[in-house]
């Protein structure tokens, strides 16, 4: 199948008093995928070295991994997402700037969500589902299980998670596009310039 080259959307997430959110950006594909059979999701995504974690309704519980990036496929409906804050956060943080920010995906869309990212639906239409995909060596690594976080501990303890979710690798490929995309240039360069920014 023809993969037309889409440029993604990039949303930076500051981290919150409950959830490390990430230095790295979301980055959202739209309609990346002109047919969204499970199995032609695969074909595309899988030989790039993310690899099928599940296959997935709506999930409204707020939650974060701290060792593995994740990448949605959509193969039909769509759904509205919150992102980057969890139950326990304020509003606004303490300039009035509202925590968090509301994505919505839709059928042939793919997006991307850093490690440390918060997520959870808010709401989904015409019978919503997506597959899970995780770089390869996360996976072997985690033994394909995933830690669950829901932005329930403490700050000091949220920073250790941060900690933890910014020592997850940057995968050399590209969801959809291979060595050529645009997720390792993206977000090698924005871990640079944070990495240089904190140590001004």
């Amino acid at each position: 199948m023809s993969l037309g080259r889409v440029e993604p959307e990039q949303y930076f997430l500051p981290p919150t008093p409950y959830v490390p959110n990430s230095k790295l950006p979301i980055l959202v594909y739209r309609n990346a995928l002109s047919d969204t059979s499970p199995r032609k999701i695969l074909n595309i995504i899988e030989p790039n070295g993310w690899i099928k974690g599940g296959q997935w309704k709506t999930y409204k519980v707020p939650h974060f991994h701290t060792q593995c990036h994740e990448c949605y496929g959509i193969i039909k409906g769509g759904s509205s997402y919150l992102l980057g804050v969890g139950p326990k956060d304020p509003e606004v943080d303490e300039q009035g700037h509202p925590y968090g920010m509301k994505l919505t995906v839709q059928k042939g869309d793919v997006f991307v969500l850093p490690a440390g990212i918060c997520h959870a639906s808010l709401d989904s239409w015409d019978d919503y589902e997506f597959i899970g995909l995780y770089p390869n060596g996360i996976l072997e690594a985690t033994g394909h299980r995933f830690d669950m976080n829901y932005g329930l501990k403490s700050p000091e303890e949220t920073t250790s998670l941060m900690r933890q979710s910014e020592n997850v690798s940057i995968p050399p490929l590209d969801p959809l596009y291979g060595l050529d995309g645009p997720l390792p240039r993206i977000w090698s360069r924005a871990a640079k310039e944070n990495f240089i920014g904190a140590r001004i």
